[in-house]
């Protein structure tokens, strides 16, 4: 019985073999084909070629460096003082009471005659004549400093309360004026001092045009006449005195900061107004493009770059110059060189002196520099020009020109 159950278990075990091979060959051959039991390694993808490395970033260009804005001119005093408006000097009622009733009297000691200088008087005596006081004597030295001590002398023997003048030579002017110093009379002065003199001490305070303001309303003038462009010749004083050194000085850099198209050409000082006449022929000589000539001041240099201007037939060349006088007048309205005239309120300087003397009077601080403003003046409000600095209308030949 043993044997047969053994023969019967072969026979089953074999029989399971077959069925699990038959079995596994119809699993790994379910499409027909046969297929490896070890699976092919995968393809490996290509390798990208290196990307170029970055090029350099160029160093940034350093910021173009800008030209700093130069400033306008500015008008100072003759000790760098900075300057008030004459407009801020004035008398309360009650102030311009204690003067009147007071029995004041006044001296005015100018340096030369002519038109600005009765347009100072003017300006002052109108001023007087509001507070009281009487103007008792009025003299002029005909830029004569010695003739000035003397009209000092002359004034002192009136006892005025209060002189006004314009100092000749400021070191022969600080003896000439000691004895007005001494009695203590209230001293005001037009542009120039006397040397050593302290204000508030010696002497009340000092009063001109706005200098910086005149040489900018001449460079206007003559900028805007030209268009902007154009090549000129530029005269100015060559003499260590304030009041011209700063119109000039305003003018050149008014032209540079406000018309680069304008050029100058030529530069020549002037300390004789004779020679402006040959100044300016020589400037033609040497620059026969030359569209304009700047000359310090009316009165002689002017004159004498007219005469050049006519002398070489150069009708086309523009003149500006500084101070109203007749012939420069005459000359911008007949439509000549002139192309503008910068004045300045003389019978405001006047006024502004006169008021300053009382302020002495009354012990009220003045302040130490005060200036008047500038007129630009052209054939178009020559009359009103004349009007507002002179106090006066034109002379009759420019009025005559006008057509009136």
């Amino acid at each position: 019985m043993q044997p047969r159950k053994k023969s019967r278990w072969l026979v089953l075990s074999a029989l399971l073999a077959v069925l699990v091979l038959l079995a596994a060959a119809c699993g790994n051959d379910d499409d027909g084909s046969s297929t490896d039991a070890t699976a092919a390694p995968a393809t490996a993808a290509p390798t990208a070629a290196p990307e170029p490395p970055p090029e350099p970033t160029p160093d940034p260009e350093p910021p173009e460096e800008e030209t700093p804005a130069r400033e306008a001119p500015v008008t100072q005093g003759p000790n760098g003082e900075t300057a008030s408006p004459s407009g801020e000097i004035v008398l309360t009622a009650d102030e311009l009471a204690q003067i009147q009733e007071g029995g004041y009297t006044a001296a005015l000691l100018w340096h030369i005659s002519g038109a600005f200088t009765d347009a100072v008087s003017q300006g002052a005596r109108d001023a007087f004549a509001e507070m009281g006081i009487d103007v008792v004597v009025e003299t002029e030295a005909g830029f004569d400093a010695a003739q000035q001590a003397n009209d000092v002398e002359t004034a002192m023997a009136l006892n005025p309360d209060i002189i006004l003048s314009l100092t000749i030579d400021p070191v022969s002017a600080a003896e000439g004026f000691r004895p007005a110093v001494d009695a203590g009379v209230q001293l005001v002065f037009l542009s120039t001092t006397p040397e050593g003199y302290v204000q508030g001490q010696e002497f009340v305070g000092v009063v001109t045009d706005d200098l910086a303001a005149m040489g900018i309303a001449a460079a206007n003038l003559l900028g805007n006449a030209l268009g902007g462009e154009g090549e000129i010749g530029f005269i100015f004083h060559d003499a260590p005195f304030y009041v011209t050194n700063q119109r000039d000085q305003a003018f050149k850099a008014w032209i540079e900061i406000n018309f680069p198209g304008i050029e100058i050409v030529a530069e020549q000082g002037l300390a004789d107004p004779a020679a402006a006449e040959d100044i300016a022929s020589a400037m033609l000589t040497r620059n026969p493009g030359l569209n304009g000539i700047y000359a310090p001041w009316s009165a002689g240099p002017a004159d004498g770059v007219l005469a050049a201007l006519r002398a070489a037939g150069a009708s086309d060349v523009a003149v500006v110059t500084m101070d109203l006088d007749t012939n420069v007048s005459l000359d911008l309205v007949e439509g000549g060189n002139i192309v503008g005239i910068a004045a300045d309120e003389a019978y405001e300087i006047g006024r502004t002196m006169a008021t300053e003397g009382a302020y002495g009077l009354l012990g009220k601080q003045a302040p130490p520099f005060v200036v008047v403003p500038a007129i630009e003046v052209t054939a178009d409000n020559i009359v009103e020009a004349y009007r507002v600095s002179l106090a006066a209308d034109p002379p009759q030949e420019v009025l005559d020109a006008l057509g009136g």
